[in-house]
């Protein structure tokens, strides 16, 4: 299935944590933090300003963004967790 966000979405694939921590400790999944990394698989056609004129995106398909850990809409694309968020919730871009 592929989906194409709209406007200014981003389709994200959250990346998964580490199933140890640095000690040899194993962390549950009932314990684990929801991800706050993700790689951005698509995105949507752009904002609109006042005039009209298509606001370009900050980010690009492929780059690690930073995102809120609540927020946007989770969906599964090929059983797979994905989250569309707006540009505008995007924390950050990691380098």
């Amino acid at each position: 299935m592929k989906v194409k966000p709209l406007g200014d979405r981003v389709l994200v694939k959250p990346t998964q944590e580490s199933e140890e921590v640095k000690g040899g400790i194993v962390i549950p999944d009932t314990a684990k933090e929801k991800p706050q990394e993700g790689i951005v698989k698509a995105i949507g056609t752009g904002k609109l300003d006042d005039h009209g004129k298509v606001i370009p995106f900050n980010v690009k398909v492929g780059d690690k963004v930073l995102m809120p850990k609540y927020g946007g809409t989770e969906i599964k694309i090929d059983d797979v967790e994905h989250q569309i968020i707006r540009e505008e919730d995007i924390l950050g871009i990691i380098g």
